[in-house]
């Protein structure tokens, strides 16, 4: 594929690689992903991981390695060549839609590895260690969806420049629904930026360090892939890049040590279960300047027309 931006374009030094692992079997939306990978569920009219590689592309990370798993061949297809589809919508004169076609397959220079075995997301990251080489990268995870209104990745590269080390990303949630994501302990660095002493994978209720909570984009030091090789299996039997990060807290800056954290307050839209995966389609389609205006209108009506809620007894 033609990347939209080559490493030889970028300034030196720059992260141009990702790693998007894509190799979840997404049980929670079965029987639909049954024959269909999650990452190919539609939020509006699009794959929920194009909108991710957008987003990577959009920050300049051009260079995207997707690490799959069986029964993936429809993510490879989607940012593959379409030629019939392409021909018949040349023919038909129809544009637009050719348009949209055309762009999953020329976001950037996409590549793929198998991680064969699931063995969790530190192992997952680990599959891209021969072609990220000896060089920062970031990790996206396609579950968060961030609004292009208040980009992420290149606040967490200009930390990641400025601090050295690695970089995660940080939301504030609620204290009660702390043990349902990975917490960390921090200390105050600058503005919306934290130092991290501690990270814990799901604690156990109420014994979470605090209410900061990892989502899925990082951009991490090269020194995790020889971390992860040394990373026990954690919770669920998995190798947990968390344990890792915590690894990597605690080491020394000159050894690629270090982690920092950006305190993330904008617009992200969860795809990661059925209920915000449904929020985040109304959310995406209410907004949209072509969609936006007879849906938002068609929700008043739905709702005005609901009968009142019967309470549970």
């Amino acid at each position: 594929m033609t990347a939209a931006r080559t490493e030889q374009d970028a300034p030196a030094g720059a992260v141009t690689k990702v790693v998007i692992p894509v190799a979840g079997l997404g049980t929670r939306f079965l029987p639909a992903t049954k024959a269909t990978p999650k990452e190919m569920l539609p939020v509006v009219d699009k794959p929920a991981i194009q909108y991710v590689v957008e987003e990577a592309v959009a920050a300049g990370l051009s260079d995207v390695l997707l690490v799959t798993g069986r029964n993936k061949d429809a993510i490879e297809n989607h940012f593959d060549r379409a030629w019939e589809l392409e021909k018949a919508l040349e023919q038909k004169g129809d544009q637009e839609r050719l348009r949209r076609v055309m762009k999953s397959q020329i976001l950037g220079d996409i590549h793929y590895v198998r991680q064969g075995d699931p063995r969790g997301l530190g192992h997952a990251v680990l599959c891209g260690a021969l072609h990220v080489g000896a060089e920062p990268f970031a990790v996206m995870l396609g579950d968060d969806l961030i609004d292009p209104r208040d980009p992420l990745l290149p606040h967490m590269l200009d930390v990641q420049k400025r601090y050295g080390g690695s970089v995660i990303a940080l939301i504030e949630v609620d204290p009660a629904f702390a043990h349902m994501y990975g917490c960390a302990s921090v200390e105050p660095a600058e503005d919306d930026v934290v130092r991290v002493t501690d990270l814990v994978e799901k604690p156990e209720p109420g014994t979470a360090p605090s209410n900061l909570a990892v989502i899925g984009r990082y951009v991490l030091h090269p020194a995790i892939f020889d971390v992860l090789r040394r990373t026990e299996p954690g919770r669920g039997g998995e190798i947990q890049l968390t344990d890792a990060l915590k690894t990597l807290a605690g080491m020394p800056a000159e050894q690629g040590g270090g982690v920092h954290a950006v305190v993330f307050r904008g617009r992200r839209y969860d795809t990661g279960d059925r209920l915000d995966y449904l929020r985040t389609t109304v959310s995406l389609a209410s907004e949209r300047s072509d969609l936006g205006k007879e849906f938002r209108a068609f929700l008043r009506e739905f709702v005005a027309q609901l009968p009142p809620e019967v309470e549970d007894d």
